[in-house]
């Protein structure tokens, strides 16, 4: 298991830097701004490039965490479907080929005539990381692959990612809005009971090289299986009053509610991983969310890490139900292996009834309160 995490990291550091190619390569970047604009809309191969890339960062992750570990082949899931219709009509379904070549050719197929861009692509998917993160080389765990299934959510903030803005001033060390919020996230999870046990965050837009102006990222995971609770990070300090970071569209009702507990400590920030990221590095001390509105591949690696912080995330809807039956007892955390009954596509996966994601159970007992 030590080594799922290090390829769970090392598959998030591909995928930020396939991320990071997107922005920074001109053949990628003018298919990233069309999609954004709308120009050359009625082209076909240019039915998403969001998406497209969303989908090869993926299949990436797919690739090489199920060609590591076989026992995982079919338990690795995600948002996007990874089949694309091409200028001909076809449908081509994205994957990761034997060599870099018949990578960019089955890249070409949906990128026709882009082929800078379907070679530049392939090469990213075909390189080699490298951590050099000796903490995390020295991490030996022992819990069965063979029980585990992962979520990935390959660009969390996809609208932040494709919008691109850097010039976000930041409330309190809280982004409200920019390309800082896109971020990889890849959670694994217990097939049985769908308790999140292991989660990684890579923040693909973290700062800016002074010398070479090129982004660079950074990455953060955590492990919580039975008592092990393991963290790149340290818990955050326990504040008397709390900072609640909420979505702009947030209702006014909640709003108004938690005005009496956080005065003036309420933030406001894009992206379901952004806003519990906050929570984990202490700039928030709960993320209260009142609709369904995100989804497992959301919620699951940064609920792995605020668990082995001590926090963790529960269903706001339902926590607040048992508080008013008189159930005193800790609310059950969301889980990763359920399909909500009645809905179909993603709604399958939407965690229902909101979320609080909390660090520390004080903070979520004040909100239910």
């Amino acid at each position: 298991m030590g080594g799922l995490l290090q390829a769970l990291v090392g598959a998030s550091e591909k995928a930020a830097h396939i991320a990071r190619l997107c922005r920074r390569e001109e053949p990628l970047f003018q298919l990233l701004v069309a999609e954004k604009t709308g120009a050359d809309r009625n082209r076909r191969f240019l039915q998403d490039f969001k998406t497209l890339a969303d989908v090869l960062i993926q299949e990436v992750i797919k690739h090489d965490l199920g060609k590591e570990f076989p026992e995982l082949q079919g338990h690795i899931h995600g948002e996007e479907s990874n089949e694309f219709r091409n200028g001909q009509g076809e449908t081509v379904a994205v994957r990761v080929c034997a060599t870099p070549g018949d990578t960019a050719a089955l890249l070409l197929s949906v990128l026709e005539p882009e082929r800078a861009a379907a070679e530049l692509l392939a090469a990213a998917v075909h390189q080699d990381m490298a951590l050099g993160d000796a903490e995390l080389a020295n991490v030996a765990l022992s819990i069965p692959t063979q029980d585990l299934a992962i979520w990935i959510d390959p660009i969390d903030s996809t609208n932040e990612y494709i919008g691109g803005r850097e010039d976000m001033a930041l409330v309190d060390g809280i982004a409200p809005a920019g390309l800082c919020s896109a971020l990889v996230l890849i959670g694994a999870y217990d097939r049985r009971t769908g308790c999140p046990v292991l989660g990684v965050i890579n923040e693909p837009f973290f700062r800016r090289d002074p010398l070479t102006h090129r982004w660079q990222g950074r990455y953060h995971w955590g492990v919580a299986y039975g008592d092990m609770r393991l963290c790149s990070l340290s818990p955050p300090p326990l504040r008397p009053t709390p900072c609640v970071v909420l979505s702009r569209a947030e209702r006014g009702a909640v709003r108004a509610a938690l005005g009496p507990l956080c005065g003036d400590r309420l933030r406001f920030a894009a992206g379901a991983g952004y806003k519990m990221l906050c929570v984990i590095l202490g700039l928030a001390d709960a993320y209260v969310l009142s609709e369904g509105s995100t989804f497992a591949w959301d919620a699951c690696a940064p609920h792995a890490i605020l668990r082995a912080l001590g926090g963790g995330t529960v269903a706001l809807a339902g926590a607040l139900r048992a508080r008013q039956a008189g159930d005193t007892g800790p609310p059950p955390e969301l889980v990763y292996n359920c399909l909500a009954e009645g809905a179909v596509g993603a709604e399958r996966w939407a965690n229902r009834g909101g979320l609080v994601a909390y660090a520390h159970p004080q903070h979520l007992e004040a909100v239910l309160a």
